[in-house]
Order: structure tokens, then sequence, then C-alpha cells
């Protein structure tokens, strides 16, 4: 785990700290797949795991302005389904932590992006009405959700695939999101704690990242209801393939 005075050192490590802190706080103000940024960036030069951890203090307390700002507006049928299925993909990755190398989880990491982004672009328009809450696809998309969000802070393509055709309003679909993940991340306290035991240096550098966190936060919450989300998702989209394509060929060479 980098201490601040390597961080302050290393002005390129830091700026990309400062940068991931930044994503986690969009995606807390609505803007879910801003996060999959986060860790990507950061096994540039660090270990996947490594940064999955060093950045779960700056979700959770994230975790608080999100869940405050959402309080009024979410679905509560998916929330029933999704928190419990979350809990158990984490359970599943804490199980499986041991057999995965940091060379696989870049792997893995790469291709959820690339494969992500690939169907955002490629996926035909449908006219179908909207789709309801479903237990079973809410177990295993929800799972699945916890699984990748344990690995690498990657819940959001799951979690996508499985709310988008409900046609959720914008708000309620923010607010669903971010009251999920909240749960997520508290569950992987105690597994992230047996892994990379949380230090004292650990968590300075996550208290010196807190603001940038919140401001992003904020940050999100106004885009989500300002911006065009077309344009802004495409343009998150098109760095995260051009940052997985990079994990994919630095993992296989």
């Amino acid at each position: 785990m980098p201490t601040i005075e390597v961080l302050m050192a290393n002005h390129g490590l830091f700026a990309l700290l400062v940068l991931a802190a930044f994503l986690v706080g969009l995606s807390k103000g609505g803007l879910p797949a801003v996060a999959m940024l986060s860790v990507p960036i950061l096994s540039l030069t660090m270990s996947p795991l490594v940064a999955a951890v060093l950045l779960l203090p700056i979700y959770i307390l994230s975790d608080v302005v999100s869940v405050w700002l959402y309080r009024r507006e979410y679905s509560a049928a998916n929330i029933k389904i999704l928190i419990p299925a979350g809990f158990l993909g984490v359970i599943i990755g804490w199980a499986t932590a041991s057999m995965i190398s940091d060379n696989m989880v870049s792997l893995m990491l790469g291709l959820m992006g690339a494969v992500f982004c690939l169907h955002q672009w490629l996926k035909k328009k449908t006219s179908a009405p909207p789709a309801k809450a479903s237990t079973g696809k809410g177990l295993f998309w929800g799972s699945l959700s916890g699984f990748t969000s344990f690995i690498s802070h990657a819940g959001a393509p799951p979690f996508q695939i499985y709310v988008l055709p409900q046609r959720l309003p914008k708000m309620v679909f923010a607010g669903t999101t971010t009251i999920v993940f909240a749960a997520i991340n508290l569950a992987k306290i105690v597994p992230y704690s047996s892994l990379y035991p949380y230090t004292r240096d650990t968590l300075e550098v996550s208290a010196y990242l807190l603001p940038v966190a919140a401001v992003g936060t904020v940050v999100g919450k106004k885009l989500i209801e300002r911006l065009s989300e077309k344009w802004f998702f495409l343009a998150v989209q098109i760095a995260l393939f051009i940052i997985s394509i990079k994990l994919i060929y630095s993992s296989l060479m």
C-alpha cells in the first residue's frame, strides 16, 4: 500500500489517485459507469486488488453523501432483490480471491470493460415494453455485480444489464444504484481487511482523497440533472475501452 510520503514524492501516482477519487465521487453522484474507470486507471501502476482495497474507504465515505442525496428516489422492489444478491457475490469473491492472480484480475477487468462497451455500442434498439423486477434475474445479475464489485469495484455492467430494461426514471435509477452499491461496499470491509489489512497510512491516504470524492459526488448529481447522458456516457465508454484494451494487452504479454 502506498503511504502519503510515497504519494507526495510520486506526483504521477498521486495525480492518478486524485482522478480515481473524483471518478468515484462522480459515480456516487448518479453516474455508475464512471466508477469502472477508477481501478483500471490505478491498475496501470499497482495491483488491481490493492487499488480496490485502497479505494474502498473513499467509496464508503462517498456513499454517505450519495445516499443522502437520493434518499427519496429509488426502486424498493429492486433493492430488496439486489442487496442480498450483491452480498452473495461478495462472499463468492472473497472465497475465490486466493485463487486469482493480479494478472488474471487485470485480464478479467479488461475483458469486462471491453465487452461492456461493445455491448452498449452494438446492441439493437428495441420497442419492447419496460421489464419488471424479477427475483430470478435479479439474483443472478445481482450476485455477479457483487462479485465484480469485489474484485475491482466494477459492479455496474451486470447491474445495468438487469436494471436498464426496466427503463426506470433517471433519478430513480441513480438512487437505486447508489443505495445498492452502498450496501455492497459495506459488505466488503471485512473481506478486504482480511486480504490487505488497513493501516494508518492507508486511511491517511484515503483521508487526503475524500474531499476530492465529495466534490465529485456533488458534481455527478449536477451532471445527471443537466447534461446530455448520451454524449457524456459515450465519452466515458471510449475512455474505458482504451484502458481495457491496455490492460488486456499487458496481462497477455
